[in-house]
Parts: C-alpha cells; structure tokens; sequence
C-alpha cells in the first residue's frame, strides 16, 4: 500500500474516533473513581509514583508517569485528563484500518476502523483518563508489526514488535492475552522455522521484561478484591462477540480468496488468522481464569474488540458485494445508522450517570459544609480520593482517621491509625463531616467498625445529602443525658408534654406491629396534646390505631434504655409524612397505657423523648 493510501484509510476512522472522543469529554464536569487514581496519582512527582508503584497500583504505574508529564506540561484539567485517551483511541481505529487494508482490501480497513470506532465500550473508554486506550493502541501496533514481521521476518522487525508488545505489558499486563492470541495466529499460518524462532524470542523478551510488573501485582492482588465472579450476561457478551468474529472469519474474503496481494503475504497471514483469536483468546482466557479467582473486566480485554472490527470490516464488504452496491457508498450509510441505533447509549456514556459515582460533586457538598464542622471521616477509607482530589473543599477539616497520608505511605488511600486512636479523634470533636457510598454503610474492616459505632452511639446525624453515587453527611455530638442511638439510626431530640418518655428501668425489647418486629427505645406515655415543631430527615412511616389504645411508630430507632418511646395515646391519627416538617403527631386523654413487652409493662411518664427515623 503506497504512503498516500495508507493515509487516507488511517484519516477516515480516525478522525470519526477523534470526534466522537471530544463529544462531551467533560462529562457533566465529573470525575469517578478511577479516574480520581489517576489524578491524585498522576500530581507526585516520579520518584513517588516510583514508591507508590511498590506498594499499589504497579499495573498502572508507567500510565501514571506518563499523565504526569502532561499535566506538567500542559496542566491539569478534565480535558487534560482524558484528551490523551481520546488520542490514543484515535491513533487504535487508524491502526485497525491499516491492518484490515493490509490483510483485507482498503475498504475492509475503514469498515473494520470505523467499526471499532463506534463500539460503546471503546467509546466509553476512549473519554476516561485511564491507561485502556493507551493498552489498545499498542496492541493494535503490535499487530501491525507482526503482520510486517512475517511479512519480511528480519530481526529489526521483531525487536520493535517485542519493544510495542512489552510498553503494552508495562500499561497493563493483562495485554500479554494478545501475545497469546498473536501465538494462535502463527499456529492458523503454519510459517517456516525462521518466523517461528523470531517471534518465540521477540515473545520471551517481552515476557520477560514485563516479570517485574506481573510479580509485585500478585502482592496487590487485594485492589481487585472487589471484581465479582462472572455473570451471565458477561458470559452472553463473550460469545456474541466470539460468535460474530467466527462468523467473519468464515467469509472468504477474510480468508484470503480472490486476493492479488503479493502472493507470500497471502501464504503468510490472512484476516481470519488473525481476527479470530484476537478476539476470542482474550476474552476466553481472562474468563477461564475468573472460574477460579474473579477478574473478568470487560475494560482488561478492550483491545478484543480489535479483531471484532475486523470481522466487521469483512462483513460490511462482503454484504456491500451482495448488494452490488460498492463499499464506498455502504460504509457511510451503515455508520450513520449505527451511530444512530446507538444514540441513547452514546448519549448515556456522556452524562455522570454512566459510572459510578463523581469525587467532584462529593468535594462540592463538603465545600459546602465544612464551615459547621471540624473533622472528616471516610467509609470506606478509599473514599478519601474526594479529598486528595480536591484539597481546597476540605480546608480546616482534620482527617480523624488519617495516620500517614498516601503520599508518604506510597497507597492511594493512606493509611489509618488503630481504631481505638481514631475514637478518640472522634470524641474530640464537636462536629464530622462523613463521605461515605450511598445505600447502608458495610463496614468491612475494624476501622470502619469503630467509625461506625461511634457516630451511632455518640453522635447525631444533623444533615444527609446522596448525589452522584456519594453520600456526604454532617453529625454534631450528642449532649450528655440525652438517649443514644444505637447502629443504623438517628435521633432527634425534642422536649415535650403529654406523649413522652421519662427515666426507664425497662430493657430494650422489641413488638410486633401488624406481624412486624419494631424497635421499641424506652418507656412511657402521657396525657395531652402534643404539637411537634421538629424535623425529620426521611419519611418514617406510621402504624395507626384509629381506635381508643395506642399508636406506634414503625420503623423506630433503638436507643438507651434511659430513652423514650414515641407513643400515641387515646383516639388519634399519628401521621409521619415525607415532610420536613412534622406539625402534629397525635392526642390523646389516657392517664396511662400498658404494653406487654414479653411480660414486662411500660408505666406512662412525662418528661423528654426522643423522636427516630432510619
């Protein structure tokens, strides 16, 4: 393919790819997780990455130092965070279309390009500031250079097949599956000793090379202690994608029929050879081994789609020839099409909604509340990154639990002290700031246990806000005397006459209400109107007794024995809606009510209570 060809097949896939990536790369101006690694990761200086990379994330250590040379050189931002992996994807799609030109015809390399393209996994991936698209871009490389390998096997060849084959094993090592798969396809072209022995060596160099890596992350195997066994519909992407580039690689055209390429080439190689196990062998392989320790990714595997686009590539020439139109009228209309079948993902993947959660969302609210409190908490510890990712938000806040920062411990989340100490920090303080997942705290270690039992039992949740997958909430010490919630629950304090609740010497116990066991926190009742000016956070819903007895409460909080029970006394009709307000919550004349408590009675009283909601 002369010089001018080539360029005009590599432009077409990878200007669409560009276009597509810079399509709303901000992202609602929101950053998850992952991408918060790389920020904070990517903000210290070599030697630190250096140290951090012997303790965590190694897999991901040259893409950080490289991130960290771009925002050094160009600052950092969203775009500069993510604008690398839109390159990187573009560079992916014009590789692809030069390695189906070579193998296939012209047309097959842009249909394959545009294909892979358009895929909304490499869509999503290519507007992430993760090292992916990076890992895609050589293993479409290395490909390339093992077709001219074979093509012309000479040693300069190989060494810079095994030098693009190792940079790719260093930005993640999982891209070793393509080395297997580039294995496959010499088995399919059964190539002379010379070939075998070159790509054997280029083969054992990278692998080699790449041992460093691969050795210090078995010792991190716990960062993806949180991937979960395979699914099935992982199972059913596998192989649909597997199903549809075996269906390519039947084609004749994908086997080299019909051809008038130089005649070695075509005994060499052909698409299918190498199609086939580039998207089979990966994603085969990483589920195979997910069977017996969770893995599976779909992000790890990217660069599979590669061989899915070639198929594609062959598939859309091989309809266009049917057709009897010419590919050059078909591949436009069948890319407008897809892009359009494929508008409400595409339109997804661009909104904040599409991952997880946003740091810098999180880091807003916390700017927000953080003239009310003195210290900040993090469940689990990891979500310490909406701190490290924007410090500014959490000024005059003092990490309760931080003992060595991640910079000096080279994590990414540092490293908290014992429980006991992180306690007493907590009792120290008069207000805590808590960023936390949204949905029931999981307290996974005995870190997290001991941040937990002591919000609960001595301190009171004041505000709670759940945004962009983050919840961030303010809790304001409890006051001596006042009843104490125990785990999960929030109190809110009122004085009161009537119903009420004064000294117990009842044990906690619960009831059953309408079949449901409700927590019952203290004792007694009273006579009385009763007009409540208070608050609640969440709806509490109501068990209401429309006749002359008793009205309570479900869904009540468990406190101290010395609490009080929310009671409604007499004809009433207590009401819990999903206000802010609460006006009124129910009357009565009852001089006194009992309650059978599994042989124990409730004596009414006066006095101060304790209104609870979830």
């Amino acid at each position: 393919m002369v010089r001018h060809g080539r360029i005009s097949v590599y432009a077409g896939p990878a200007v669409l790819a560009l276009a597509l990536g810079l399509w709303g790369i901000t992202r609602e101006h929101s950053m998850w997780r992952d991408e918060a690694a790389t920020w904070q990761a990517s903000h210290r200086s070599l030697a630190e990455i250096v140290h951090m990379a012997g303790q965590a994330d190694v897999v991901h250590g040259l893409y950080y130092a490289v991130m960290h040379g771009v925002f050094a050189l160009f600052g950092d931002s969203l775009l500069t965070l993510r604008l690398p992996s839109v390159l990187a994807t573009a560079t992916a799609c014009g590789l692809t279309a030069l390695v189906g030109a070579r193998l296939s015809g012209r047309w097959v390399g842009m249909g394959a390009g545009c294909a892979l393209a358009i895929i909304p996994a490499v869509q999503e991936h290519a507007q992430e500031g993760r090292s992916y698209a990076f890992v895609l871009a050589f293993v479409v490389l290395a490909t390339w250079l093992l077709i001219g390998a074979l093509e012309r096997p000479e040693g300069r060849r190989w060494a810079w097949y095994a030098g693009i084959v190792l940079v790719a094993a260093w930005l993640n090592w999982f891209s070793l599956f393509a080395l297997v798969a580039h294995g496959v396809t010499l088995v399919c072209v059964r190539p002379d000793r010379a070939r075998w022995v070159g790509w054997v060596l280029a083969a054992s160099g990278a692998v080699a090379g790449a041992l460093p890596v691969i050795l210090t992350s078995r010792s991190q195997v716990s960062l993806v202690s949180w991937i979960k066994p395979l699914g099935w519909s992982t199972v059913l992407g596998v192989l649909i994608t597997v199903a549809i580039a075996a269906l390519g690689a039947l084609l004749p055209r994908a086997r080299g029929s019909g051809r008038t390429r130089e005649e070695l080439l075509q005994r060499r190689v052909n698409l299918a050879a190498v199609a086939l196990p580039l998207c089979a062998v990966p994603q085969i392989g990483l589920a195979l081994i997910s069977l017996v320790k969770p893995l599976y990714i779909t992000r790890y595997v990217l660069f599979a789609y590669v061989g899915l686009a070639l198929s594609i590539g062959v598939l859309l020439v091989t309809v266009a020839a049917r057709l009897r139109t010419h590919a050059r009228m078909l591949l436009p209309v069948a890319v407008a099409l897809a892009l359009l079948a494929l508008l409400p993902i595409e339109l997804r993947l661009r909104t904040v909604e599409s991952r997880v959660d946003d740091v810098l969302t999180a880091a807003a609210t916390v700017g927000h509340d953080r003239g009310v409190a003195d210290g900040v908490l993090f469940i689990p510890a990891a979500r310490r990154d909406t701190a490290l990712v924007s410090p500014h938000a959490f000024a005059g806040l003092r990490d309760l639990a931080l003992a060595q920062g991640p910079v000096e411990s080279g994590t990414l989340k540092g490293i908290e002290a014992e429980p006991r100490d992180i306690e007493r920090a907590m009792l120290d303080a008069r207000r805590i700031v808590l960023v936390t997942d949204p949905g029931p705290r999981r307290a996974d270690s005995a870190r997290d246990r001991a941040k937990q039992r002591v919000l609960d039992e001595h301190f009171v949740r004041r505000s709670d806000r759940v945004e962009r997958g983050r919840r961030v909430s303010v809790y304001e010490r409890r006051e001596p005397g006042r009843p104490t919630c125990l785990a999960g629950k929030t109190a809110i304090q009122h004085e009161h006459s009537g119903l009420g609740a004064g000294p117990s010497d009842h044990p906690l116990d619960q009831v059953e209400v309408d079949g449901r066991e409700t927590d019952v926190i203290g004792v007694g009742s009273g006579e009385g109107k009763v007009q409540q000016p208070g608050f609640v956070e969440q709806a509490v819903p109501a068990v209401v007794d429309q006749q002359q007895g008793l009205g309570l409460t479900n869904g009540l909080g468990q406190c101290r024995a010395d609490g009080g029970l929310v009671l409604g006394v007499g004809h009433h009709d207590a009401v819990f809606g999903r206000e802010r307000t609460m006006d009124r919550v129910g009357e009565g004349s009852a001089q006194s009510v009992q309650v059978g408590l599994h042989g124990r009675n409730i004596q009414a009283a006066r006095g101060r209570g304790a209104y609870l909601s979830r």
